[in-house]
Order: C-alpha cells, then structure tokens, then sequence
C-alpha cells in the first residue's frame, strides 16, 4: 500500500508517528468533538506544531508561483446532517430509506448563502482563481500560488524530496484560518502535496513473491492450493501457472449471485462508481470478459482534478474486472481518477455525488491510508470534510465500500512497504459511514461452495492480511452497539469479508506496465489478491440486490451497516453470512524489524469478529433479507376532478399515494402569452396510503388578474402537478401536469 515511514501524521505528513500516537490518546481523553462526528479527537482551527522531518530532505522554498488545489471545508449543519444520515439509514426509523437528493441536501445542511458568499469573496481577495462551492454545499475549492497560500494562511511552505525521490511541497510551521474566514471554513487541505492514498493491491510483484515462497509458508499462514471447478478460457484458468487462481464462475458460485442471476438481475439500470488512483486499457477489461463470457458495461472515465487520464495500472484494472464479472449488465461504471494527495482524494470522493444525471447507487473505493496517516495527511479539517461527504453520500441512499487494507491489523507501513509494528486500521473503511471490507481464503467443492473459509493471513510469505482491529479516530457507531464492549467504545473494522488471500487469488488480465508487464512477468494472464479485490466484488452484489429492489418498488440499501448488523443479531444471520471462525490476521510475530511479537488482535470466532467483521456475504440471501426489511418506496398519482376555478376561488387536485406520504399541489397559470405564475397549495400529511383532495386557492391579486384576463378574451390554462414532498419540506418528486382551461 506504498505509504509512508513511520513519521506521518499531525498537520504535515512527515510528523513523527509515535507523536501522533500521543496527540491521538490525548484527543480521545479529551474528546471534545465526539458528539460531532464520532470522532475519538478534538477540533482545531489549525495543524499541529512544526514537523519533525525525518524521512525526507528539505531542498529548498517552495516556488512561489507554483499553483496549489485546495479545499476548503465550509462550516456547515454538520450535527443536522449526521443525524439525518442515521435516521434513514437505520431499519426500524420512521425515516428509513426517505433519502433526499444532493441537491436538497445541499440546501438544508451546506453552507449558508452568507458563508459561501464570505469564503468566496476571501479567497478571491486573497488572489484565488477557478473559486467555487461544490454541488454538495460543504467544501469551498480554489487554486492558490505558494506566495498568495502562505500569506493568506500564515502557512509557510518548503519544497521537499520524500526518499523515494518524491517532490512535493508542505508547511513548515503550524498553519491557521485567518481571521475573516473563523467561523466560515474548518481549515485548509492541500497544502501538502505529497502522495498520499494507496491501493488496497496485493500486487502482481507480491504475488510472485509471495509463489517463489509458497512451499515454506507456516502451518498457520492461511494460503490454499485452487479447489473447485474453474471455468473460462484454457489461458484464463491456467492464469498464476503452478498456482492458479480463482475464475469468475467459482467465486460467483461461492457467495451465492447466482440465484439473483437466474432471477435475471445482472446489474441492468444500476450505476456504480470505482474510485482510483491509476488508470486502465479498455482493452484489458474486454479481453477478460471475453475469456469469461461477460458483456462489458459502458465505461466511462472522470478526472477529479486531473487534464488527462492516468497512466494504466493495476488496480483500476482489477476492480474494473472483479466489478464486470459481479454485475456485467450494469447501466454504467464511471471511474474517477485522482492523484493521491490529500486534495485531489477528497474530491475524487465528492466528484461522484455532483456529477450532475450520474448520481451513482453504490460507490467502490479500493484504497486508504492508516489513520494515523490519514489524519496527518489531511489534518482533522480534511477527516471532517471526507466524513460529511461520507454521511451525505448516505443521507442520498448511496452505499459505499472501501477495502479494510492488507496488512492485518498492523496498518500503517514505512517508508519501505514494510508494515509498521503497531495496531492500526484503514480509512476510510474505519468511517462509520462506510462498509469495510476485510479478506479471507476459500476452500470449495467441486460444485464451488464455500468448503472453508480462514482469515487471509500470509504473514510468513509478506506479513499480508486482511485488515481489521479498532478505530483510533472514531467512537462505536450505534449499529455495533450489541458487539462491540462500552468499554472499548471504539468503531471496529472489518464489517464483512472477502476472498482476498493472494494463493490462489482472482485471475485478471493486465498489460499495464510496469505494475503487471515487467522484465521478470511479460504474461498479462495472473493473479492478484488483496481487500481491493473483495470490495469491487461486494460492490457489484450489492447493485444487482438495489436492481431487485427497484423492480419490486423499494428503496435502495444506502449505507448498509445498520442493516447487515441488525440481519447479524437476528436468525437469518447464517442465511446471509458465512461465519469465519479461523484464522486471525494478527501478523505481528512476522513483522520485518519487529520484536516478533503478536499484536494482540485479531482472532475470527463465531459470529461478528474485528478479524472478518461477520464474515462473507451470500448476496442471495442478502437479497431476500432486503426485501423483509427495506421500505418500498411511495408511489403517487394525479387525478383531476370537475373544475369551477372562479366560482370556488380554486383548483382542485385528488392526490394519492402508496403508503404514508407529505403531498401537496401546484399550478402554473398561463395568461395569454405572459410567462406563467405560480400557485400552490398548503401541505398534507397522510398516515397511510389514499387519495387526498387539495384545494390550490388564488388569492385576490390572482383572481384579478385572471378574470381581467378573461375580460380582455385572452386564453388562461393552469396546469396542475401533484408533489411529494420531503422531509425538508422541499419537492422529491412531482407528477406529471394536467392542464384545465379556466373560462
């Protein structure tokens, strides 16, 4: 996962980790911003003190014409937005699956007018170019010179050199907001330009590795030779030579799409979303899908700050793949390509829900940072923005997954790939309003069912496995209430587990180079393992069960937390999970430069466990749980009954809707040729399905004037909408018009 050293965090990224440790113990005894976002942490304006730069070379200024992307996280209804995200996401709320669009979203919780208005102006002044609020309403954008960023924020910025040989520019000193934007921003991201997110990739060079070592694996490590019957083209199922991997018919098979498939939900009108930090050959996807018999959805590609495509690699390449084969008859897979600086993440993350008529319905983010890196990355400014996203990601019914990473519950990694030797977990997938997705190795019949089933643990070959542990950042949400001890009081991860063990791994196909073409490997047919693997699979299941919702006039799953962890304490649990019980993917006693010692977490046992959450998930029967628990949505209709619009001062409207709803009526009038003006009714709230009558009343001005109209012989037509109404009290949806001819 190509992080950092050990010293990332606070402020600037190149901060010693075991202060950040401190500064992190400190905030969660302090706990003042809990009640917020959930956070263990405490709200500041500004980062921490000046960096300790230990593991990269200071080479000079930061050139003071050199243009900076950043964001700026507006203070907005942050506690509003929470709890409304929770309300409809959780079964048993009366608001369950009432979602709102972003766009109504963005009006009740985003930024003021006011607000927008004094960032922007700000910002401008201060010599700011390309200033904007974004769709959502929570996060101010603008491009900064070094000279004008450093002014504006008392942020001091050098050049630097990561050892890598990464240039890359960050502050020197503790930062601040200014004081004409304190109480208009929560702080700044982007002012650190170095590489930041990684891929949850077991890559092709670590699979070789990890092949080269196989026949010495430990007892305990959780590595399998391929069982089952594979099935696709001879190439395809030879792919990984002496240990090949997994095809699409075994794991398919195994967590259980086919009864979704026979029922013919493949995906047809479901849009999914892949987050990526590298790019992809088109022509890579369709050969894979042609030895496996797949259609290739429509693809298209989005650059969240970005001019041109990224070079291909290896990871967009195997989500794209892995996705193709779980649902190939999707509508659409739009895939948004950032780089991975703190800046260019984040909006990678809110592209998708302001990429206006693409709204997607499940979104898959295969890549993460340790949270101690992610906090110093992006300071706690950058987490609380990401979270607000997240929750109104939620808040509009979109269910999104990010990979728990690969290093079991040792997290974080140095400078050189190697893990650190210290409890930690992944984020986002350590974000309450995400699924995470940790790893597991199959054992299958010759039918491929699931035979066993351990945690993904390779910890003698690469100390690999699939993350999980306990939340740093981030208290235990409500949905873990029944598993997760008060005394720990911390968000535990994984929620569920996938096929991720690189023996045998997925087959994929991957010209991409130099991540899967090189000198030693010139074979595009191989297998890859990793979290990243899992969750691109998952987020397929969980689109063809939104299909199968759709088609029975229910709404989609949104965040599936609360729903997965009420199925988990309920008896269907075993219809829905197939239970890890061995295995852990503690990988502490393997460590390079460790003491060889165990972490103390994480061990699989029966039911939910923070080493495969509830274990893997069978997507028919999460689909059968989905049509017991999710509301349908609200079906409304229009009908017009005989009209005497002067004669009563009105219009009428029989409005009627499928299940308890807020409905109410409007009318354009059309005045000879005038422009139309509006008239609407008051609001009416039903219990339970029926037909509602609702009177739209003139006023006197607008009886005047239409009956002037009639005087002078002009033609006056209303046309008359029913409208469901929100919970915000704004308009979801309206009917189709009716026109009356007033005389």
């Amino acid at each position: 996962m190509g992080r950092k050293e050990v010293e990332h965090v606070v402020g600037s990224r190149y901060v010693n980790r075991i202060a950040v440790l401190v500064s992190l113990r400190a905030l969660l005894a302090a706990g003042t911003i809990m009640c917020a976002l959930g956070f263990a942490g405490a709200a500041s304006a500004s980062a921490a003190s000046a960096p300790a730069f230990l593991h990269a070379t200071r080479v000079g200024a930061a050139p003071a014409g050199q243009s900076l992307k950043l964001i700026f996280p507006l203070k907005v209804d942050g506690a509003g937005l929470k709890r409304f995200a929770a309300a409809v996401s959780t079964p048993g709320s009366p608001l369950y699956g009432q979602y709102l669009s972003v766009a109504a979203l963005a009006r009740r919780f985003g930024a003021s007018a006011s607000t927008r208005a004094r960032a922007m102006s700000y910002l401008r002044a201060s010599g700011a170019t390309d200033v904007r609020v974004d769709a959502t309403g929570l996060l101010a954008e603008a491009t900064m010179s070094v000279g004008d960023a450093e002014r504006a924020f008392a942020a001091p910025l050098a050049q630097f050199r990561s050892a890598d040989r990464t240039p890359f520019v960050a502050p020197v000193t503790a930062t601040s907001v200014p004081a004409p934007l304190r109480g208009v921003i929560e702080g700044v991201v982007g002012l650190d330009t170095a590489p930041q997110a990684s891929p949850s990739l077991a890559s092709a060079a670590a699979q070789r590795a990890s092949r080269a070592t196989a026949r010495t694996a430990h007892p305990d490590d959780s590595t399998l030779p391929r069982t089952g019957t594979p099935g696709g083209c001879p190439t395809g199922i030879a792919a990984g030579g002496q240990y090949p991997g997994f095809t699409p018919n075994q794991y398919l098979t195994a967590y259980d799409f086919g009864p979704l498939y026979d029922a013919g939900y493949k995906g047809q009108g479901e849009r999914v979303a892949l987050i990526e930090i590298d790019g992809f050959n088109l022509s890579d996807v369709t050969t894979f899908a042609q030895c496996f018999g797949l259609p290739v959805p429509p693809i298209s590609g989005f650059g969240a700050g970005l001019s041109q495509p990224l070079p291909p690699g290896e990871e967009a390449t195997l989500d794209l793949e892995i996705l193709d084969a779980a649902a190939p008859d999707l509508k659409a897979i739009d895939v948004y390509e950032s780089n991975s600086g703190a800046e260019e993440t984040l909006s990678a993350f809110a592209a998708p829900l302001e990429n206006k008529g693409r709204k997607p319905q499940v979104i898959s983010a295969s890549l993460g940072l340790c949270e101690q890196d992610a906090y110093g990355a992006s300071g706690l400014a950058g987490i609380e923005a990401s979270e607000r996203l997240l929750e109104l990601a939620a808040a509009s019914g979109v269910s999104i997954l990010a990979s728990a990473g690969d290093n079991g519950s040792a997290d974080c990694e140095s400078e050189s790939n190697v893990p650190v030797d210290a409890l930690a977990v992944n984020y986002p997938a350590s974000s309450w309003w995400v699924t995470g997705v940790g790893g597991t190795n199959l054992s299958l019949t010759t039918g491929n069912t699931i035979a066993a089933q351990p945690v993904w643990n390779d910890q003698s070959l690469l100390a690999a496995g699939g993350g999980g542990g306990f939340s740093a950042l981030f208290r235990r949400p409500g949905y873990q209430s029944a598993v997760v001890r008060a005394t720990v009081n911390k968000r535990a991860v994984p929620d569920v587990s996938m096929l991720a063990d690189l023996l045998p791994g997925y087959v994929i196909y991957c010209t991409a180079q130099p991540d899967c073409i090189s000198q030693d490997s010139t074979d595009p047919w191989q297998t890859v393992g990793g979290t990243s693997a899992g969750t691109p699979l998952l987020a397929g299941g969980v689109a063809i069960v939104d299909e199968m919702l759709k088609a029975n006039h229910q709404e989609n799953l949104g965040l599936l937390n609360p729903l997965l962890y009420k199925i988990g304490a309920s008896s269907a649990a075993s219809s829905v999970f197939y239970d890890v019980t061995t295995g852990g993917n503690d990988i502490g006693p393997f460590i390079p430069g460790g003491n060889g010692q165990p972490l103390g977490c994480c061990t699989a046992t029966p039911g939910f466990d923070e080493a495969s959450g509830w274990g893997s998930v069978a997507i028919g029967g999460l689909a059968d749980q989905a049509l017991a628990l999710v509301p349908k949505t609200i079906k409304f209709s229009l009908h017009l009954p005989g009209q005497r619009p002067l004669a009563r001062h009105k219009l009428l409207a029989d409005v009627s809707c499928s299940a308890a709803c807020s409905i109410g009526a409007f009318a354009d009038i059309k005045v000879g040729r005038s422009k139309p003006f509006n008239v609407e009714s008051r609001l009416f709230h039903r219990k339970k399905k029926g037909r509602t009558a609702i009177p739209i009343r003139f006023s006197g001005k607008e009886l005047r004037t239409i009956r002037s109209a009639l005087d002078h012989h002009k033609t006056v037509v209303a046309t008359v909408y029913g409208a469901l109404i929100d919970q915000l009290g704004d308009i979801e949806q309206n009917t189709g018009g009716k026109r009356v001819r007033i005389t």
